[in-house]
């Protein structure tokens, strides 16, 4: 093992909110289980992997394109979302056995409207095209589309034509569905029929052959049979047969990783989180003591936190671990800034040259391992992703500074949320490690608005504290995609004590999700708000007002920075 500073040492406390029962790791063998049941994995590496069976979703600016990939991944099918204008040599590597195509806010018929690739018709591969994309396909194969003379929005009833319809077997005659759009499609191309309709679609969906497409969105949850519909397209119409699981991802990744890192060397970005636990434990499953895991204590973490870490992955996991004490080093660089997106690039540059440092003691080192997920692509509007609006940068992503010596190693790249804890079980951490709430690769300087110092951080930790505390005490953890405190730029009156106090804010978020791309607030039991927000005022210095958010995602995002 390798140490640059002596590791602290809590081996003999019990934190209240210690987000991983280490004893558990110790039945690693007794919780393996089988995930049949769970969500298709995707083998990812740097390079897209080449599957067996895969399909094509070309993104034409849909804000429901990550949907229609989790939809696909829900039937064990493996997908990427490429911009309309990839290449077609990345298309090709992936063997696709079909294509589906998005929505998007565009009109086909406007003179900068995206176009539809040459190659989707001409591969005579299956095509499934979803509103916008519907409306390419009528265009391109001979029909009409026009401004609808009355835009449908929300939610109507489609009603099917013929059942016997490889797109809608096994569907009821009608069902609810999701609409979103202004044109229409006026006139069926040559040789295509109307398959449903609804009051006010003629042509809600349409098809001939191979080739299908549906004026309502089948990716949302508003449309009763959207899965269904899916899983018909990819099975009946495509051919597939669902074969991506977790076991099939994980030997896939650790072959494409001892391919990708050969005899080199890989550090890893390794920050105690869920995404970056899998990754490290993946590449050293792969290729084993190459691998050195540099955990970096930037001062922006939880209470606790770097110590549990260091008990999990070193003395639990068995990795070589260099632990860094940087918070002086980061807390000095963020003084006086108050731009979100300003502290996501300083603490990704600082991450990446404290690596860099730590890597020159090590020796060569040849790669960098992180824990970038799909919905950190799409989010950051990567190259991959053109079509997508940025939404904000992740550290994973938008932070690296474009002058990395090191070759990244991404194997989760491809994975929503839960894919990555499906691949998590099938590694055999403990469910307590897996299913811990996801934590931003900044820390807790997105969760202190405004400037970061260590006054604030301590009055955040102390609050945060007691929101993980009383949220494990009334047993939601689980049910929770997040739950955390917010230090506030606001101060507000109070009475203390028969005294004037002018003090902090804070607020509480908790919200329900499954991927993190959309979620909902949490509707808390009053009693355990009550718990959190009396504990908050009586046991942490300087706040004495404490509020709770009831935004969802959209319109806002989950963390406020």
């Amino acid at each position: 093992m390798k140490h640059n500073k002596e590791a602290p040492d809590l081996s003999h406390r019990v934190a209240a909110t210690d987000d991983l029962e280490i004893s558990a790791y110790l039945q690693v063998a007794e919780t393996r289980k089988v995930l049949a049941d769970q969500e298709s994995e995707v083998p990812s590496s740097t390079n897209s992997p080449i599957s067996r069976e895969a399909v094509v979703i070309l993104d034409f600016g849909s804000q429901y394109s990550q949907l229609i990939a989790r939809r696909v991944r829900e039937c064990h099918v493996y997908c990427e979302i490429l911009p309309p204008d990839a290449p077609y040599e990345r298309v090709q590597a992936l063997q696709p056995r079909g294509f589906i195509l998005s929505g998007g806010p565009a009109s086909v018929y406007d003179t900068d409207a995206p176009k539809l690739p040459g190659y989707v018709l001409e591969t005579g591969l299956p095509v499934l095209g979803v509103c916008y994309g519907m409306q390419l396909v009528a265009q391109e194969l001979g029909g009409l589309v026009a401004p609808a003379t009355k835009r449908e929005y929300g939610h109507a009833v489609a009603y099917v034509n013929d059942t016997s319809s490889r797109i809608f077997t096994g569907l009821p005659f009608s069902f609810s569905v999701w609409m979103s759009h202004g044109d229409q499609v006026s006139q069926l191309p040559p040789g295509f029929q109307v398959l449903a309709y609804t009051d006010n679609s003629q042509v809600a969906a349409m098809g001939k052959e191979k080739i299908f497409g549906l004026q309502f969105h089948p990716e949302v949850v508003h449309t009763t049979e959207g899965k269904n519909i899916i899983r018909n397209f990819l099975y009946e119409v495509c051919g597939c047969e669902g074969s991506w699981t977790p076991g099939s991802f994980v030997s896939d990744t650790m072959q494409r990783i001892r391919e990708q890192v050969g005899s080199g060397k890989v550090i890893c970005a390794l920050s105690g989180g869920v995404d970056s636990a899998i990754t490290a434990t993946l590449v050293h499953k792969a290729v084993g003591d190459q691998l050195t895991c540099i955990f970096v204590n930037n001062g922006l973490l939880r209470r606790e936190e770097a110590e549990r870490n260091i008990h999990t992955f070193q003395k639990n996991l068995q990795m070589n671990l260099v632990y860094v004490d940087a918070t002086d080093r980061f807390l000095s660089r963020l003084i006086g800034i108050i731009d979100p997106e300003l502290k996501r690039r300083i603490i990704g540059e600082e991450f990446i040259r404290v690596f860099e440092e730590e890597a020159r003691k090590i020796g060569n080192i040849d790669f960098l391992a992180q824990g970038t997920l799909y919905p950190d692509v799409i989010e950051s509007t990567t190259p991959e992703t053109k079509a997508a609006a940025k939404i904000k940068t992740h550290h994973n992503v938008g932070g690296l500074p474009p002058n990395l010596r090191f070759s990244l190693v991404e194997p989760l790249r491809y994975l929503f949320k839960d894919e990555v804890r499906a691949v998590g079980i099938e590694l055999g951490l403990p469910e307590e490690m897996v299913y811990r709430q996801p934590f931003p690769g900044p820390g807790l300087a997105i969760r202190v608005i405004g400037e970061v110092t260590r006054e604030r951080l301590e009055v955040l930790r102390a609050a945060d504290w007691i929101v993980m505390n009383e949220v494990k005490r009334s047993g939601l953890y689980r049910e929770l995609w997040q739950s955390f405190a917010i230090l506030t730029p606001l101060r507000s009156v109070g009475v203390m004590g028969d005294g004037r106090t002018y003090a902090n804010v804070v607020a509480v978020r908790a919200v329900t999700s499954e991927d993190g791309m959309t979620a909902d607030w949490a509707h808390l039991p009053y009693d355990v708000l009550a718990r959190i927000s009396n504990r908050i005022v009586n046991e942490v210095p300087g706040v004495n007002r404490v509020v709770y958010d009831i935004s969802s995602k959209p319109p806002s995002t989950i963390e406020w920075e």
